[in-house]
């Protein structure tokens, strides 16, 4: 049976949808029920509902064969999976923002407050540029605001928040979106189903 890390909330929803809608359905899915794992033995899948930073953990370690996860998530923790479609759902983009205003001096060590440690780290040392990171895990948007921080790096999907929190976008440098991924060796072993299941996806999202 082909395990399926799926994220919980909208984006999980979105991505079983579109796998029942070419034949990997499992019945009780929406139940109203605090249920994790649903399984279809007649269409050989098991889903796996998981918190989406943990996807690619359980992909990687064979937990689940397969899994989707947010582009931001691969790059932060570099995680040693197949990275096989982009699905083109759950776009968003990779930022430094600011408040409104704000003029960098080049002179002092740029703050920056993210969860996005190696992120942050990668983006910046190709501009040979010194910096302090202060992660935090939410609200990222306060750190500037209370002077924790001169700067955050954060996906933006709108900008509302950004801008109900008086900040502005300085730069966008990297594009955000749903990825499926494999397990290296489920890959290998389950190829015929997980490929069946690829191209149908892929069908859907070009």
């Amino acid at each position: 049976m082909l395990n399926i890390a799926l994220p919980k909330g909208r984006l999980g929803d979105k991505v079983y949808d579109m796998l029942a809608s070419i034949g990997y359905d499992c019945p009780g899915y929406y139940e109203q029920n605090r249920k994790l794992v649903f399984e279809s033995p007649e269409k050989n899948v098991r889903y796996l509902l998981v918190k989406p930073s943990d996807v690619a953990i359980y992909v990687e370690h064979r937990a689940a064969d397969i899994g989707i996860v947010g582009k931001d998530i691969l790059l932060e923790n570099q995680s040693n999976v197949y990275e096989l479609l982009d699905l083109k759902i759950g776009k968003c983009r990779m930022a430094v923002a600011a408040p409104d205003g704000y003029v960098e001096d080049p002179d002092r060590t740029l703050r920056v407050a993210t969860k996005y440690v190696n992120i942050a780290k990668d983006f910046y040392s190709g501009r040979n540029r010194d910096i302090e990171i202060i992660k935090l895990n939410g609200s990222i948007e306060l750190a500037p605001i209370l002077g924790l921080s001169d700067v955050i790096v954060d996906i933006v999907e709108t900008g509302n928040t950004l801008r109900e929190n008086h900040l502005s976008v300085l730069e966008e440098f990297k594009d955000i979106s749903a990825r499926f991924i494999a397990n290296e060796t489920s890959f290998k072993f389950e190829n015929e189903i997980i490929s069946n299941m690829l191209s149908k996806l892929g069908e859907q999202v070009k």
